[in-house]
């Protein structure tokens, strides 16, 4: 199997709506972005403190990132496997007209009980259909840190480097790292 096979068929929920996403919803979007940051994922929000951290960290840009909830401007899709969230991805508009054709893809996580599964991989073929046939976008965009093999991972299902912001991100005093940017035409 390959990295980027899918070992396992999740089931996939789309929210988008502030009130589609529950208290316990929430409570496992916070579980899952807990469980990654600490695991070492790259997806540290603003305010949150570096790892390690827990739940009620994060609490607060889960409820902002579902609060912006909106059909045709920002949506979270996820991934369960039986009756836990296995990962989860957030696809976002922006509303300036010349932007409008874009969606952003933000935030892509797979719970760490579930990688090496596929999951990550299933979010990623799914999101490109929901894009395209419910949000009529044209073509996706996301950045990557660079030193992790997240743009392997992105190549391998069908994403292309666009290019770099050398040194972009500071890891630690003395580790900084390129941002890459990376495209998806739908």
């Amino acid at each position: 199997m390959t990295t980027h096979e899918t070992v396992l068929t999740p089931t996939f929920t789309q929210l988008t709506l502030a009130e589609d996403a529950t208290d316990a919803v929430r409570r496992d979007l916070a579980e899952c972005w807990t469980a990654v940051i600490n695991a070492g994922g790259a997806v540290v929000p603003m305010g949150c403190p570096l790892p390690p951290v827990s739940p009620a960290h994060l609490a607060p840009s889960v409820d902002a990132l579902v609060e912006g909830l909106a059909p045709q401007r920002r949506r979270l899709l996820m991934a369960s496997v039986g009756d836990a969230l296995a990962g989860w991805v957030l696809l976002r508009r922006d509303p300036h007209a010349l932007e409008a054709h874009y969606g952003t893809v933000n935030h892509l996580q797979t719970h760490v009980r579930f990688r090496g599964l596929g999951v990550g991989a299933a979010l990623m073929r799914r999101l490109p259909e929901i894009a395209r046939e419910e949000m009529g976008l044209e073509r996706l965009r996301l950045a990557v840190r660079a030193g992790l093999g997240l743009e392997d991972f992105y190549r391998g299902v069908g994403w292309a480097e666009v290019g770099r912001w050398p040194g972009a991100l500071r890891v630690a005093p003395g580790d900084d790292r390129d941002e890459i940017l990376m495209s998806l035409a739908l």
